[in-house]
């Protein structure tokens, strides 16, 4: 048994999120924390909301609400939601937490104390119409290096360039549009990534497995223009983690907090530590400390390709940076992004599905085979309900759904809702024992490299094979001649169910437990020796004919959800 811990990006608190956001991050990690709990292996899969910052001030205040208050409601929200599409998070912290501000002032005092920040007086970005500074991302002006004229004040989303608000041309608060925006003398903490430049660039070469997108954007920050420059730790907020040296005060930082990128990936440490004191668990350290037990452990962390540089850069300079035994990730797998219908998801004119109204209209294994098959992994991808429509009908449907439809009705008509006895396999099923055994290792592949596409193309393969044996072997034509070979063949076609329940619970795990529950049985064992898989239901081991799983979605619905979500979500 192999031990994984498995982080998703933490979903920022200002708002539910899109379906381009859950296919970035939280869904591909459940489904690889599914996988390995399904193989036997020790998982421990953690996810939180990012609370921290000037937008869930911002989204507070539009709500009339305190932020605390606010804070709390909308992980309540998101919570609800992760539940809805059955992400299955160990535990759903929050950056806000106790765990998080005091491990967030500790890491801030250790790399103080080796040397690693930096007290720097600067000027920033001061709005007299706002009343206050204004944080990197309110500021958006074009784009010095590539001319993007929306590139906000810390990074231009085109062209991925890390900025300074300074950078920008023709700069405008986001907040008010106001142009009058002026320099004033401020004092900032830094992180001097740049003295630890070579170490992570030996670090990032070292990962060697990761995929190209993870990588290229790393080594971008490392080397474009001046190379990998010292990042700004601490912002002018009232909401956050309040700057500390460890437990003591730091001279000269009062009132202001730690910056929302330094806290957020500490939250995945802190979360473990919120695990224990939700009664969940006793022991985080062997998950985080390399000291503790976590040398034998695999982590593995999920993100969208925006969130990559925090990544591979400055969390993990705030890991090596403090010389003490944490836990590093192993493997990072990153995403490209999810387009709608043509354009992009846009949360601030609800262009698009939205996490919740997605549930609302459709169960959770609908959405979570269509987005994982359709994972933007390799470039971006594109939502369009005719795709939609075409996966679900034609996957879930016609492929997965009718095989448990004509097998259970055919058994249940002729030889009643038991596994029937009789007869012997044949080479037929030699020959489909032998195919499902070569794909389910190619299966086993894909989601161990965690290929996500290859992965549900292998498993929708899988289920391909078992529809065309039924067709090949026919048995309903065959008990009119030969009752017992029939009998052989629906045993055999019963059992495939069980087995591709088991195969599919990663992907759409509420139909596997349906299909799991109509076989009579809560033998989810993993199909290591596939003929063996094959006899775990015996004759006359009762089962039921369950309802059916997938509805195809209909021209009408379509339509109607194509207009829906065009826009102006309210």
């Amino acid at each position: 048994m192999t031990r994984h811990l498995i982080t998703s990006a933490i979903p920022y608190i200002n708002g539910i999120k899109h379906l381009g956001n859950l296919v970035g991050s939280q869904l591909p990690a459940d489904l690889f924390a599914r996988y390995q709990r399904g193989r036997g292996n020790e998982v421990m899969f953690l996810c939180a909301t990012d609370e921290h910052g000037t937008p869930a001030e911002l989204a507070a205040a539009k709500a009339g609400q305190p932020v605390a208050e606010y804070c709390a409601e909308m992980h309540e929200v998101q919570s609800k939601i992760a539940e809805g599409f059955r992400l299955s998070f160990d535990h759903f912290g929050r950056s806000s937490s106790d765990q998080n501000r005091k491990l967030t002032q500790h890491f801030a005092g250790v790399l103080a104390d080796n040397g690693l920040i930096a007290e720097v007086s600067e000027t920033q970005m001061y709005s007299p119409t706002d009343g206050r500074f204004l944080p990197d991302r309110y500021i958006e002006g074009t784009c010095p290096n590539c001319g993007f004229d929306s590139a906000r004040g810390d990074q231009c989303d085109n062209c991925t360039k890390q900025l300074d608000p300074v950078d920008l041309i023709n700069p405008h608060s986001t907040i008010s549009g106001a142009t009058d925006l002026e320099m004033r003398e401020t004092k900032h903490l830094y992180l001097r990534q740049s003295a630890m430049k070579d170490q992570l660039e030996a670090w990032i070469d070292s990962k060697t497995d990761w995929p190209v997108l993870t990588t290229s954007i790393a080594k971008k920050w490392l080397n474009d223009g001046d190379g990998l420059q010292d990042r700004g730790i601490t912002r002018d907020l009232d909401w956050g983690v309040p700057v500390k040296k460890g437990d003591q005060p730091w001279p000269g930082m009062e009132g202001k907090v730690f910056y929302v990128w330094f806290d957020a990936p500490i939250e995945y440490i802190a979360c473990a530590q919120e695990w224990v004191e939700a009664g969940k668990g006793t022991d985080w350290e062997r998950w985080w400390r390399t000291d503790k037990g976590a040398s034998d452990v695999t982590y593995t962390q999920f993100m969208g390709k925006d969130n990559v540089p925090f990544h591979t850069l400055g969390f993990p300079a705030t890991i090596l940076g403090s010389g003490e035994p944490w836990k590093l990730v192993d493997f990072i797998k990153s995403f490209n992004y999810l387009n709608y219908d043509g354009g992009q998801f846009s949360t601030s004119r609800g262009r698009g599905v939205f996490m919740d109204q997605a549930l609302e209209i459709l169960p959770a294994d609908y959405w979570r085979w269509w987005l994982l098959s359709h994972a933007p992994e390799s470039s971006d991808s594109e939502f369009t309900w005719e795709g939609f429509q075409s996966g679900v009908n034609k996957d879930l449907a016609d492929v997965l759904g009718n095989l448990v439809s004509r097998v259970t009705k055919f058994c249940r008509s002729k030889f009643g809702e038991v596994v029937p006895d009789g007869g012997t396999l044949g080479k037929q099923e030699e020959a489909l024992i032998a195919d499902l055994t070569t794909r389910i290792r190619a299966y086993e592949g894909h989601m161990d490299a965690i290929e996500v596409r290859k992965a549900a193309t292998e498993l929708r393969a899988i289920w391909v094979a078992g529809n065309e044996y039924l067709q090949s072997a026919a048995p309903w034509s065959v008990f009119k001649e030969d009752p017992e070979r029939a009998a052989a063949q629906i045993r055999l076609a019963l059992n495939l169910i069980r087995l591709y329940a088991v195969l599919s619970a990663p992907f759409i795990p509420d139909t596997s437990a349906k299909m799991l529950d109509a076989m009579g049985t809560t033998d989810d064992s993993w199909p290591d020796d596939v003929a063996a898989a094959l006899n775990t239901l015996p004759a006359g081991h009762a089962f039921t004919v369950p309802d059916v799983l997938f509805a195809k979605i209909t021209d009408e619905q379509r339509e109607d959800w194509q207009t829906r979500f065009a826009g102006t979500r309210s």
